[in-house]
Protein backbone atom coordinates (compact mmCIF):
# COMPACT_ATOMS: atom_id res chain seq x y z
CA UNK A 1 0.00 0.00 0.00
CA UNK A 2 1.41 3.33 -0.95
CA UNK A 3 1.41 5.82 2.01
CA UNK A 4 1.16 9.73 1.81
CA UNK A 5 4.98 10.08 1.07
CA UNK A 6 5.02 8.05 -1.90
CA UNK A 7 1.84 9.30 -3.36
CA UNK A 8 3.40 13.17 -2.97
CA UNK A 9 6.89 11.71 -4.72
CA UNK A 10 5.07 10.29 -7.99
CA UNK A 11 2.60 13.36 -8.19
CA UNK A 12 5.90 15.38 -7.96
CA UNK A 13 7.44 13.53 -10.73
CA UNK A 14 4.53 13.51 -12.91
CA UNK A 15 3.70 17.03 -12.51
CA UNK A 16 7.62 17.34 -13.92
CA UNK A 17 7.42 14.66 -16.30
CA UNK A 18 3.99 16.01 -18.10
CA UNK A 19 3.72 19.43 -17.11
CA UNK A 20 0.60 20.88 -15.40
CA UNK A 21 -1.74 20.88 -18.96
CA UNK A 22 -1.44 17.20 -19.27
CA UNK A 23 -2.88 16.35 -15.98
CA UNK A 24 -6.25 17.70 -16.67
CA UNK A 25 -6.41 16.00 -20.18
CA UNK A 26 -5.20 12.65 -18.24
CA UNK A 27 -8.63 13.06 -15.36
CA UNK A 28 -10.80 13.62 -18.70
CA UNK A 29 -9.50 10.33 -20.29
CA UNK A 30 -9.88 8.20 -17.98
CA UNK A 31 -13.01 9.75 -16.87
CA UNK A 32 -14.40 8.67 -20.23
CA UNK A 33 -12.71 5.65 -20.25
CA UNK A 34 -14.64 5.16 -16.46
CA UNK A 35 -18.03 5.74 -18.18
CA UNK A 36 -17.13 3.82 -21.23
CA UNK A 37 -16.36 0.30 -18.91
CA UNK A 38 -19.48 1.16 -17.13
CA UNK A 39 -21.93 1.36 -19.92
CA UNK A 40 -20.28 -1.89 -21.73
CA UNK A 41 -20.76 -3.54 -18.25
CA UNK A 42 -24.65 -2.59 -17.99
CA UNK A 43 -24.56 -3.70 -21.85
CA UNK A 44 -23.15 -7.29 -21.13
CA UNK A 45 -25.28 -7.64 -18.01
CA UNK A 46 -28.65 -6.70 -19.95
CA UNK A 47 -27.43 -9.16 -22.75
CA UNK A 48 -26.48 -11.67 -20.00
CA UNK A 49 -30.34 -11.19 -18.88
CA UNK A 50 -31.82 -11.23 -21.71
CA UNK A 51 -29.91 -14.43 -22.70
CA UNK A 52 -31.43 -15.89 -19.57
CA UNK A 53 -34.64 -14.74 -20.50
CA UNK A 54 -34.75 -16.64 -23.94
CA UNK A 55 -33.01 -19.50 -22.42
CA UNK A 56 -35.94 -19.74 -20.00
CA UNK A 57 -38.66 -19.44 -22.35
CA UNK A 58 -37.07 -22.46 -24.36
CA UNK A 59 -37.15 -24.82 -21.72
CA UNK A 60 -40.77 -23.62 -20.57
CA UNK A 61 -41.65 -24.58 -24.19
CA UNK A 62 -40.38 -27.96 -23.87
CA UNK A 63 -41.23 -28.82 -20.62
CA UNK A 64 -44.96 -28.42 -22.31
CA UNK A 65 -43.56 -30.39 -25.53
CA UNK A 66 -43.52 -33.54 -23.26
CA UNK A 67 -46.38 -32.83 -21.27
Amino acid sequence: MLGTTEILIIAAVVLILFGAGAIPRFARSLGKAKKEFEKGLKEGMEGKAEAEEDKSEAEKKEARKTD
